[in-house]
């Protein structure tokens, strides 16, 4: 019988987040072993729940929410969104410029798909969110990494980024902050990504899911307000700030010069015609969620100090910091830790099957750093949403495994 294949469009796309090492994971757990998780930014598991008004809402429209909605999304969480832009001071960004989406991740799929030819390149950072690197190949286009300076707290160099460009660029992924370095970029550096992108032309995709998630008074600028000669395209929703991952509540809004961009977006609206729409219920969330500032207090208050958020970022910091070899940058912003292991001290050749080693003697989850498109094997990306009980415990069971492969 002839073999069945998986597409050929697979090849080189990767998402390792989810990928053999979480599967390593799952077939331990069948076997009866407890494996702490410190592996994916899903809040619900470790005890962040939902504000109450909008599992209510949902509650409450749930009959009503029955049937396809407008295939961007429905009018009134369109005009949450713009009008939640606008008051952050972008300008000109009305209902019609935003599509929902199941996530932002479906809604990164849908854009790239849209934008992408073969042969075709797009600036995305090192390390990255996977997805993005993923979802270029898939469209058939080359995900060109441009480096971030962990000796300057992960910050990109604009001049290296732009001798990167060529004339296959079509446009650059900014994702502030970032994940998995928890880098929060300065109003200064994100007007360069703008002004960068509008002197070659570029498309500038802001991943911002992260934007509300700052600790120890960092800032997020919005990269939509820098950007008036070329296209912006802004991703946000509602799984991380709001805590509702799974309900799929994300969104992208266009900003920037859409005249030369028509094209793009009748082939984007084509393309989220095609999917009907997004999950309807999940639509009703994002009014209530964006209905005032006040809504925004309790991520706030985690991120404050003697804020949960905060303090398991200061207790998983110092507990990883404290291992010999073991060094990190503190994020100022987003939920994860991205320790780098000295090479001299822990030389790994492999990091996923370091990472997987460490799972069956620990049966602690985290994710390597090539999993984010980094090009060296020395970094691992930690979570830092469990309690500090549990991330004592967890880092506790690393450090004896590390001492026992650590070089003398």
């Amino acid at each position: 019988m002839r073999p069945i294949t998986q597409s050929s469009k697979l090849a080189g796309v990767r998402y390792d987040v989810r990928g053999p090492i979480l599967q390593e994971a799952e077939r331990l757990e069948r076997e009866g072993h407890r494996i702490l998780k410190l592996n994916i930014g899903n809040p619900a598991p470790f005890g962040f729940d939902a504000p109450p008004e909008i599992v209510e809402e949902l509650r409450r429209i749930l009959p009503a929410a029955q049937g396809y909605s407008d295939s961007r999304g429905i009018l009134p969480a369109r005009e949450a969104v713009a009008r939640y832009y606008a008051e952050e001071g972008v300008v000109g960004v009305g209902p019609d410029d935003v599509f929902i989406g199941n996530g932002v991740s479906e809604m990164i799929s849908l854009v790239l798909q849209a934008l992408v030819d073969d042969g075709d390149e797009i600036l995305v950072p090192a390390p990255d969110y996977p997805l993005w690197t993923a979802q270029v190949t898939l469209a058939g286009g080359l995900a060109v990494h441009y480096p971030c300076d962990e000796t300057n707290g992960w910050m990109p160099d604009l001049e290296a980024i732009e001798r990167l460009i060529t004339p296959r660029t079509k446009g650059i992924v900014l994702i502030n902050p970032n994940n998995p370095t928890g880098a929060v970029y300065s109003a200064e550096l994100v007007r360069g990504f703008a002004a960068l992108a509008e002197r070659h032309g570029l498309v500038l995709m802001a991943d911002e899911i992260y934007e509300r998630i700052l600790y120890d008074g960092a800032v997020h600028e919005h990269a939509a307000l820098h950007v008036r000669d070329t296209l912006c395209l802004t991703f946000s929703g509602l799984s991380k700030a709001q805590r509702i991952a799974g309900y799929r509540s994300g969104w992208v809004t266009v900003s920037g010069d859409r005249a030369p961009a028509r094209d793009f977006l009748e082939g984007l609206t084509l393309l989220a015609n095609m999917r009907m729409c997004a999950s309807v219920p999940a639509q009703y969330a994002i009014p209530v969620a964006l209905a005032a500032e006040s809504n925004w207090s309790g991520i706030a208050e985690l991120c404050a100090p003697g804020g949960r958020l905060r303090e398991q970022r200061e207790a998983a910091h110092r507990l990883l910091t404290g291992i010999p070899g073991v060094s990190c940058e503190r994020p100022g912003g987003a939920m994860y830790l991205f320790p780098r292991l000295d090479p001299e001290v822990y030389p790994i050749d492999d990091d996923q099957r370091f990472v997987i080693d460490l799972l069956r003697a620990t049966h602690v989850l985290v994710t390597h750093g090539r999993g984010f498109n980094l090009p060296t094997t020395d970094h691992l990306r930690f979570v830092t949403l469990p309690s500090v009980p549990v991330l004592t415990e967890a880092i506790g069971r690393i450090s004896e495994y590390l001492d026992a492969r650590r070089v003398r």
